[in-house]
């Protein structure tokens, strides 16, 4: 039998599941629904990432042990999946005894190789982010690429993972598939990123003690796994690897789900460590983006954080799925509001699906008693039907580059061919005309394109579909994707069942909003992400001239390596002539808004520092090339 494994990452039990672990995991049961409504065996995994410093320090401040922390929020994820019926097949946590055992057989394994090694590691290490960085990725040589936080300088013996000695490897892996990241654009930064250089990866902390042992066959207890080794092996120990290893059949995974963020890890670490364990890579690591709220990034301090089941209780959890699914191309960052939420339900859901079922049960009632026969559907409408059928042969593809968005907006295309068709063939005049056969072929042929959309839409919104597939008198299965999709079958006669409205219209916002916060800061201090947008640069004084009228401007030409100098109006005239200036070296702050003094646009400001005796201009104390930043 054909099978299917889907993985979303196992999520950071650091804190509490939010908008964008939602959008993983649904994407995720999309795809495990889709394949098993094709036939396939599917095998569906989530769960959560319960190691490392971060949950040792989360436990500590809330006074309970990590396991205690852990448990709790693991509970969390649970019981919001199970809540949004979440067709998972298995729920992994990195604290199952079952994990436990298959990551120190996959470390003994990787060691006895001669791919683990013990060393000593000095470098910049990222606590949020529980990764060491190269000074050469910092940025300002001091903060973390991923994240922007400090990190730190740590110096402690590890093991090491020979990560180097696979980069060739990798670099062919991602040359021989051309689809191992999606959407493809994302596997050039991958590309890019193992082509500057892969160094050997340390694997084992001794500054914490919240992680799993090593074997003991190697018998150094002070050392506990690096986190991302332990995580990653998630999708093999699930399957029971190292312990039961009955569902290793399923292997390879055909989709991992993961966010940007942690593409590298998935894309990168994980396939060497596959291919020291001499274990298939993965077919597929689809990554998708971030998502704001209302344009701005979410973060607790500002009080903007999306709860996924504030949103489904207000609004439904199958609009929420076609939401996220529908709104932002799979890959990009997405912005969510209430108010394109409602659009969304109003318009998509409400006026072109739940409007075109509403019509047709109207119809059929009005002209035919809720009979529908299909038996003259291609005698008047070939063309209709030529044209969804083409619509949906293009789908698979689709949902198999994880492209949801395009999918469902094609799927809509097939919705309004249905609206069209009766716009155009208006069945009421049919009837009027004494011409019930084309009428009925009318009202038959929009019930047999609500059949087949609910097919292809059952995946995303499953209840909602279910409904349709009632009221037309059929059901959701295997057979019926066989038969109406697949062979493009029309239904068998049958008497259509009146429902209430699926999508009552959405007068207004049904979430109290809360209002942005930004946080509290101490009097007089700024942030370091506030700092790091003033851009200052070594500028040279090209021209000088005192302002007409002015007792303490001059005006000044700066070159800051631009195609042109910059127009700089100083208040200096009182300390500097512009004769003296000449030449001079200065630092501006070059992304001042331009603003107009006396009459003079002025496109920066001059750093300068005054005392009792007087005021200095800030430079260099050696000679720079114009345009240099100061950091």
């Amino acid at each position: 039998m054909k099978k299917k494994y889907i993985t979303t990452p196992i999520y950071y039990v650091n804190d509490v599941p939010h908008i964008g672990h939602a959008y993983t995991t649904i994407i995720a049961d999309s795809a495990a629904r889709y394949f098993r409504l094709r036939g396939f065996d599917t095998f569906f995994l989530t769960g959560t990432d319960e190691h490392g410093q971060k949950i040792e320090e989360a436990a500590k401040k809330r006074g309970k042990t990590p396991k205690e922390y852990a448990d709790e929020i693991s509970a969390k994820f649970k019981a919001l999946w199970d809540e949004f019926e979440i067709s998972y097949d298995k729920f992994i946590r990195t604290t199952d005894p079952e994990h436990i055992a298959g990551v120190q057989k996959a470390f003994e394994k990787m060691y006895q190789k001669g791919d683990i090694y013990k060393g000593v590691y000095e470098g910049h290490y990222c606590i949020s982010c529980e990764a060491f960085f190269p000074e050469s990725q910092l940025i300002d040589e001091e903060f973390c690429p991923d994240c922007g936080k400090q990190t730190s300088i740590v110096k402690e013996e590890s093991y090491f993972f020979r990560l180097s000695k696979y980069q060739d490897k990798l670099l062919e892996l991602y040359q021989k598939e051309e689809k191992f990241v999606l959407p493809k654009a994302k596997k050039n930064e991958v590309i890019r990123f193992v082509e500057s250089g892969l160094q050997d990866l340390s694997i084992t902390r001794t500054s914490f003690d919240w992680g799993i042992k090593l074997p003991p066959s190697i018998n150094d207890p002070k050392h506990v796994m690096y986190v991302w080794l332990d995580a990653l092996l998630n999708y093999i120990t699930a399957l029971g690897y190292g312990t039961d290893e009955r569902l290793m059949y399923y292997w390879p995974a055909d989709y991992h789900l993961v966010g940007k963020d942690i593409l590298r890890f998935h894309a990168v670490y994980w396939p060497a460590f596959l291919m020291s364990l001499e274990l298939p890579t993965p077919k597929h690591i689809a990554t998708h983006g971030w998502w704001t709220r209302n344009g701005q990034k979410m973060s607790k301090s500002k009080g903007n954080v999306i709860d996924p089941k504030a949103v489904a209780d207000a609004y439904g959890v199958e609009n929420f799925r076609y939401f996220l699914l529908r709104e932002v191309p799979f890959g990009q960052d997405g912005d969510f509001s209430q108010k394109a939420l409602i659009d969304r339900i109003n318009n998509d859901l409400g006026n072109d699906l739940g409007n075109l079922l509403n019509r047709i049960i109207g119809m059929s009632g009005k002209y035919f008693d809720y009979e529908i026969k299909s038996q003259d559907v291609a005698k008047y409408h070939q063309e209709e039907l030529q044209e969804v059928r083409n619509i949906i042969e293009a789908l698979p593809p689709l949902i198999e580059d994880m492209k949801w968005h395009k999918f469902l907006e094609e799927l809509w295309q097939a919705l309004s061919v249905a609206n069209k068709a009766i716009d155009r063939h208006t069945p009421w005049a049919k009837m009027k005309e004494g011409k019930e056969e084309e009428a009925m072929a009318l009202v038959a042929l929009v019930a047999n394109i609500l059949a087949k959309v609910a097919l292809m839409l059952h995946p995303v919104m499953p209840k909602t579909t279910q409904a349709i597939a009632e009221a037309l008198g059929f059901g959701i299965d295997q057979e019926s994707y066989a038969k109406y999709i697949d062979r493009f079958e029309l239904l068998s006669d049958f008497r259509i069942k009146k429902i209430p409205p699926l999508f009552p219209k959405i007068e207004e916002p049904l979430m109290v909003e809360k209002k942005a916060q930004e946080p509290k800061k101490e009097e007089g201090l700024i942030t370091i992400d506030e700092f790091f947008k003033v851009q200052i640069k070594v500028g040279t004084i090209k021209e000088a001239e005192e302002l007409p009228k002015s007792k303490k401007l001059l005006k000044l030409m700066v070159d800051l390596g631009e195609e042109r100098p910059r127009q700089i109006i100083a208040g200096i005239k009182e300390y500097y002539t512009p004769k003296e200036l000449i030449g001079e070296q200065v630092c501006v702050v070059a992304n001042l808004k331009p603003a107009k003094l006396m009459g003079h646009i002025s496109e920066g400001m001059i750093l300068a520092a005054k005392d009792e005796n007087g005021l200095t201009l800030v430079g260099p104390k050696t000679s720079k090339k114009e345009g240099t930043p100061v950091k």
